[in-house]
C-alpha cells in the first residue's frame, strides 16, 4: 500500500447496454465516479476517485464482470469503507454504469 493510495483487489460487474449501462467498454486505468452510499436525494451524493487498472486483459464490455485492481486516493472519508465484502456503484456522473466489490485489501 502506498501512503497516497489504497488498493483493493474488486470484482466489478458492468451493466449491460439495455439495462443502462456503457454503450462501449473501458480499458485499463479509467477512472469513473465511487460511490460508497447512496444517498435518498440523488443530487447529493458522495464520490470517490479511483482508476480501475486490469491484471489479465485490455478491455471490460457491458454486461462483463472481472476481477481488478482498484486504486483509490486516499481520504480521511473513503476510509471506513475499505473493507472485505464492502460493495459500491461505479457511475459516470449520475449514471450507474456497475456495481464493485472489494474481494481483497493490498
Amino acid at each position: 500500500m502506498r501512503d497516497d493510495l489504497i488498493i483493493v483487489k474488486a470484482k466489478i460487474t458492468m451493466k449491460a447496454t439495455e439495462e443502462g449501462g456503457r454503450y462501449h467498454g473501458f480499458k485499463s486505468g479509467y477512472r469513473p465516479n465511487h460511490i460508497f452510499e447512496m444517498p435518498v436525494v440523488l443530487n447529493n451524493f458522495i464520490t470517490y476517485i479511483g482508476d480501475i487498472q486490469f491484471d489479465d486483459q485490455d478491455l471490460i464490455d457491458p454486461g462483463e464482470t472481472k476481477i481488478v485492481t482498484v486504486r483509490f486516493l486516499k481520504v480521511k472519508e473513503i476510509e471506513k469503507y475499505i473493507k472485505v465484502g464492502q460493495k459500491w456503484f461505479i457511475n459516470e456522473a449520475a449514471l450507474n454504469i456497475g456495481v464493485g466489490e472489494i474481494l481483497e485489501i493490498l
